[in-house]
């Protein structure tokens, strides 16, 4: 298990938004067992319409993205039709959440505090 950690989102994703792409780990927690799955996705209408639809697949029930520059915009009203809610997180305050981020892949520190 991710050291002493609570679960409070059994299926959450963290998005890390860039200009071109969003990577995405979404975090399954079942009893003792935590797993994740990291993908990449394209900032096109189509490739945040694919993100959606395997939010949506995994059964995700809270999505944090970064609020990083105006990419997030987008991003954020092609997710907003999901059947999740949506957390809006300031970069700096996720870069001061304690946890294992140096051994996490992509977007898992964004997640790390949705658990």
């Amino acid at each position: 298990m991710e050291g002493k950690v609570d679960i409070v989102h059994s299926r959450c994703a963290g998005l890390d938004v860039h200009k071109e792409t969003v990577v995405a780990c979404v975090r399954l927690a079942s009893g003792d067992k935590v797993s994740r799955e990291v993908r990449t996705f394209g900032t096109t209408t189509s490739g945040l319409l694919a993100l959606l639809a395997w939010l949506t697949e995994m059964g995700c029930t809270h999505v944090a993205l970064e609020a990083t520059g105006i990419y997030w915009r987008p991003v954020w009203n092609i997710l907003s039709d999901g059947a999740f809610e949506l957390v809006l997180a300031n970069a700096a305050h996720i870069k001061n959440v304690p946890g294992p981020t140096s051994t996490m892949p992509p977007g898992s520190p964004i997640c790390w505090p949705m658990a």
